[in-house]
């Protein structure tokens, strides 16, 4: 099995008691660096930094993640493997192109990720602005393919009109983390309680 675990935008104290308690439990814990190594050392021994090259040569890129899912196969295959890296690993990661790449392996192989507190919430924080209408996070493109909606109460009518954007893929997650969790994918309802976020993609 290989889990992704997000450490955190770099404070030390900002990792989740699930992040130390996975990384307590691994039986190999793999980073990309310097300071996501500094994070994970106190919770475990067996740790491996794999090398991710800072560079937009498509080719090296490509090579570095089959590289790395090599090394790290063996690990989720026979045990406990876990991926630390700073962030979370569903934001703007590495991770996504490298459980492809473990995949394209071994197909057979569990892979699941544990969020950490990102730079995107991190930073209002951090430069104390309180955030209270929307906003959009972007790495360059002004036109997001994803867009995330909060509070969505009517998901079916939310759903029309994103669909009026060019947006094609949707779920809704609903009570996440609570008792009564629900997460939509095919069947989008109609209502839903006040703690539901939808997804929507231009996929």
């Amino acid at each position: 099995m290989l889990t992704a675990v997000g450490l955190g935008p770099g404070d030390a104290e900002l990792l989740t008691l699930k992040a130390v308690r996975l990384l307590q439990e691994a039986d190999t814990v793999f980073v990309p660096g310097g300071i996501a190594y500094d994070l994970v050392k106190p919770y475990c021994e067996n740790i491996v930094t794999l090398d991710f090259p800072m560079t937009r040569d498509e080719a090296e890129i490509s090579r570095c993640m089959e590289e790395n899912a090599e090394k790290i196969l063996p690990a989720a295959k026979n045990g406990s493997a876990v991926f630390g890296l700073i962030g979370d690993p569903n934001y703007y990661s590495t991770f996504s192109r490298l459980a492809e790449a473990v995949r394209r392996l071994d197909s057979s192989v569990v892979v699941e990720t544990i969020p950490g507190i990102s730079s995107i919430t991190a930073v209002a924080s951090h430069a104390k602005i309180p955030v209270n209408g929307a906003f959009l996070v972007t790495d360059g493109p002004a036109e997001p393919a994803t867009k995330i909606v909060m509070k969505v109460t009517r998901p079916q009518e939310k759903k029309a009109e994103l669909e009026a954007e060019g947006y094609t893929d949707f779920t809704v997650v609903e009570r996440m983390y609570m008792e009564g969790e629900a997460v939509y994918r095919e069947e989008i309802p109609e209502k839903t309680h006040y703690f539901c976020i939808m997804i929507a993609r231009k996929v």
